[in-house]
């Protein structure tokens, strides 16, 4: 018997096997028996998802002798030829390759002759988006009002091309993709049936690898049972496939916490000695720190996290915070962009991996208006609890009464305006002031700064601060 892959000989074939999509299976089921057929559907979501199986299933559910049913008996003559595929009633369309007038033109006039068996003639176009703006025009009435007993089912990845003259005359369906959850289920059962053995934490990759299309995660199941000897190992993944590894990326986290740039290069001479590319470190690098951040979030969902929460390093969660983690995962966005265009990736990587080093000290934004806002007050002698801040000299804060009593003598000795004199003396009195202001600020250059940084850092340190909170 010759070999099928598993994306094939896994394809569903009823409405309850086709996985990930009960809203659609039990509407389509619904409709069945109650008889209640429309003259086209339009199935549209993302690749490998099961809009082509769905078609045939619809399609096989309404040619069955028993049907239309929701449970293709299997046996009769229909079903037989169907399952053989030479079925000369159900007529399956690549749109990608038949994307004109004409071929359209075809199909207008084949509809015209009634099913050489069975009740229905069905029409599969896959791929729909891909027809002329001409040849969707020429297929509205013909899908509108078509003949009793011929069915149209369009499946499409880009619905947005699909025009909405066409989507009015079908009913339409959105297929979804599958959580990591249920695709690793489906592998577990393949690995049963065919009796390969398989570590949970390989095929979780797998099925993470796949983002949600069964069909990829059956590809990749393939390639990768063929060089695992008939035991699907993570390390082995990860030898043959080139991927870091969470351990890896562990050790170079905490290496980066840790402060030790030399243990960093290390770490990354033998990450790429092992064939990792510079890119992929660099995209499982962003999605562990992104992990980290959910941890922080209290999200442990392993499927959202990519791994069990407890194997995460908590040397590397106790040291960052949010506000850190969300940093590192904008200069891992910033890197993977750089990297692309630079002389030296690798470079680039020693080098934003310095910055990683520093994360610890990294201050945000936020943390730096708080600071200065914070020494501001100080420096008003008001603390952020709301204390006042105790000068150490004794005669700070009060008035020098000499001084306001020679003020008060001079404005009564002063000449009026239009007296002789006042110019003179308005002169005179400015110059005075000037001279007076150019030495204030002498004085605080001198003396003045310093004290001020002294009574910031004594009132941070707490030695001067007077709590009035009794």
């Amino acid at each position: 018997m010759p070999y099928e892959v598993t994306a094939s000989r896994r394809r569903p074939k009823t409405f309850d096997e086709l996985a990930g999509q009960e809203f659609v299976a039990s509407t389509l089921k619904n409709s069945l028996e109650a008889k209640r057929i429309a003259n086209a559907y339009l199935f549209s979501g993302p690749r490998g998802c099961g809009k082509t199986s769905a078609a045939r299933i619809l399609a096989r559910s309404l040619r069955c002798e028993k049907g239309p049913t929701a449970n293709p008996c299997g046996t009769c003559p229909q079903c037989a030829e169907f399952s053989r595929g030479a079925s000369m009633d159900v007529i399956e369309i690549d749109g990608a390759s038949n994307t004109g007038v004409d071929d359209v033109r075809r199909i207008k006039e084949e509809v015209l002759f009634p099913p050489g068996s069975g009740r229905y003639k069905v029409y599969i176009i896959d791929e729909v988006h891909m027809l002329s703006k001409n040849a969707f025009n020429a297929l509205l009435k013909t899908i509108e009002e078509p003949p009793p007993n011929v069915v149209f089912i369009f499946a499409t990845t880009e619905l947005q091309k699909v025009p909405g003259t066409i989507k009015s005359r079908c009913q339409q369906f959105n297929f979804r993709l599958l959580p990591v959850e249920s695709i690793k289920k489906l592998l577990a059962e393949t690995c049963e049936e065919t009796g390969i053995e398989a570590e949970d934490e390989a095929l979780f990759w797998i099925a993470k690898e796949s983002t949600g299309s069964p069909r990829d995660a059956y590809t990749l199941f393939d390639q990768v049972v063929s060089f695992s000897e008939g035991k699907i190992k993570s390390d082995i993944i990860r030898e043959k496939l080139g991927l870091t590894g969470l351990d890896r990326l562990n050790e170079f986290a905490e290496a980066c916490a840790a402060n030790d740039f030399s243990a960093v290069l290390e770490k990354i001479e033998n990450i790429l000695s092992s064939g990792v590319a510079i890119e992929t470190f660099v995209i499982d690098l962003a999605a562990y720190y992104h992990s980290l951040l959910l941890l922080k979030a209290g999200i442990t969902r392993e499927s959202i996290l990519g791994y069990p929460p407890d194997r995460f390093s908590r040397r590397v969660l106790e040291k960052l915070d949010e506000s850190k983690l969300a940093h590192a995962g904008e200069l891992l966005f910033d890197l993977h962009r750089d990297i692309r265009y630079s002389l030296s990736p690798r470079f680039e990587l020693e080098t934003f991996s310095t910055k990683l080093c520093w994360l610890d000290r990294w201050l945000s934004p936020q943390e730096i208006a708080l600071a200065v806002d914070e020494a501001g007050k100080i420096l008003k002698g008001v603390s952020s609890g709301g204390n006042r801040i105790v000068s150490s000299r004794p005669d700070a804060g009060k008035p020098d009464q000499t001084a306001l009593n020679n003020i008060q003598e001079q404005n009564r000795e002063e000449p009026k305006p239009g007296e002789a004199g006042f110019l003179t003396k308005g002169f005179e009195r400015y110059r005075a002031e000037k001279e007076k202001t150019e030495k204030a600020q002498e004085n605080a250059e001198n003396t003045g700064t310093v004290d001020n940084v002294e009574t910031v850092l004594k009132a941070f340190n707490g030695t001067i601060v007077e709590d009035n909170r009794q």
